[in-house]
């Protein structure tokens, strides 16, 4: 297993192979990881049927892999590192699609399958974010090589299906996304806020194409009409600064404990589990019209799974699920619209009857555990006889 993130990095992609590994070792196989170093800060991670190997890359200001200098950082070692490791029966291959055009050239000179882990597409979210055209040009010709050249490609939705196969993959398995289900849970701490004022969470990363902004842009009018609300941002991601800026030009804006908007650094998926369950609901967006709409953040499954309702606006299929099954509110992208439904879930309570019932949709429908089976069985699949 091929990534330049890994367990203990709180992000859904370091919880999806987490899942993935483990369901390869109950399935009867080694499973060997060639990862980074942990952050600073971070206790090593260790797991008895799982052998980690590790090494120094760089990070950005922030302290994550992120950006075009710290991916080569991983991947040019990589090539060296895959091509000394004791021979395995199959590969699987974490993006960003460098890494995995590096995997592709190595499998090919050792004759051996690998499994793409297609759990974003790399080249929509470039175009998305307004990167220049050529350098969404090279980002999907490699991402179109990686997957090409796949044995087989695991996606997390039908959207995403669909996007890669028109990018050449030639064996898509739709496995799904989900949530660790035993961390996220409605059992457990909840946060409050020393003062007692209700908050919203947006949980984990803000990126441009996500954007969060709408969140900020509708505190004022939230304020108005539920005086001591606030919107707590929890996580990382390149949108943080412009985010502030919004927020520091609020009414009442600023870092102080009665800031609308309040920042926290990211956190362990228990303290965010903490987090979850003491918000009157999570907030969750996509940006309309950026060519990523079929996208389902997984963070959405994780308020539900810690029995929390969502406030979601943007496009795709989480605004459908989440109405079909009564599991929040879906707003129009718009400020108006998005503070209505804020203050909507701000006004409400709930109870554990309905918290219950959303943990138990999403261990139904959504558990990591059950997509790191159907995971397991396609790469296991895959493995050279």
């Amino acid at each position: 297993m091929v990534s330049r993130i890994f367990s203990p990095e709180a992000a859904a992609a370091s919880f999806r192979l987490a899942a993935l590994a483990n369901a390869l070792h109950t399935a009867g196989a080694r499973v060997d990881v060639l990862t980074v170093s942990e952050p600073t800060g971070a206790a090593p991670t260790t797991h008895p049927a799982i052998r980690i190997s590790r090494r120094p890359v760089l990070r950005d200001g922030d302290g994550y892999v992120r950006g075009y200098l710290q991916y080569l950082s991983f991947d040019v070692p990589l090539a060296v590192r895959l091509l000394l490791t004791r021979r395995p029966d199959v590969v699987v291959v974490e993006p960003p699609p460098t890494t995995g055009a590096v995997v592709r050239l190595v499998c090919a000179l050792r004759r051996l399958p690998y499994v793409y882990n297609g759990a974003d597409v790399w080249s929509d979210a470039a175009a998305s974010t307004g990167a220049p055209g050529p350098v969404v040009a090279v980002v999907r010709r490699l991402e179109s090589f990686a997957l090409a050249g796949a044995a087989a490609v695991l996606s997390v939705s039908d959207g995403v299906t669909e996007r890669v196969r028109a990018l050449g993959a030639r064996t898509v398995v739709t496995t799904g996304n989900g949530v660790d289900t035993d961390t996220f849970t409605p059992a457990g701490p909840r946060h409050s806020e020393p003062d007692g004022a209700p908050y919203l969470l947006y949980a984990g990363t803000a990126s441009e194409w996500q954007g969060a902004d709408i969140f900020v842009r509708a505190m004022t009018r939230v304020r108005e009409q539920v005086p001591g609300a606030r919107l707590v941002f929890l996580g990382q991601g390149s949108a943080w600064p412009r985010l502030r800026e919004l927020a520091a030009a609020l009414p009442g804006g600023g870092a102080g404990e009665d800031a609308p908007v309040l920042f926290v650094p990211p956190a362990s998926p228990a303290e965010t589990a903490t987090w979850l369950r003491g918000a009157r609901s999570a907030v969750v967006s996509l940006r309309p019209g950026q060519g990523y709409d079929f996208a389902i953040p997984t963070k959405v499954f994780a308020a539900i799974a810690c029995g929390t309702p969502v406030v979601y606006t943007g496009p795709g299929p989480a605004g459908a699920i989440l109405t079909d099954h009564r599991m929040g509110r879906v707003a129009e992208y718009t400020p108006d619209a998005v503070a209505e439904a804020m203050v909507a879930a701000l006004t409400t309570d709930r109870d554990a009857a309905q918290e219950r019932r959303l943990h138990e949709w999403v261990l139904e429908n959504r558990s990591l555990d059950a997509a790191g089976r159907r995971g397991a069985a396609v790469v296991l699949a895959a493995a050279a006889p």
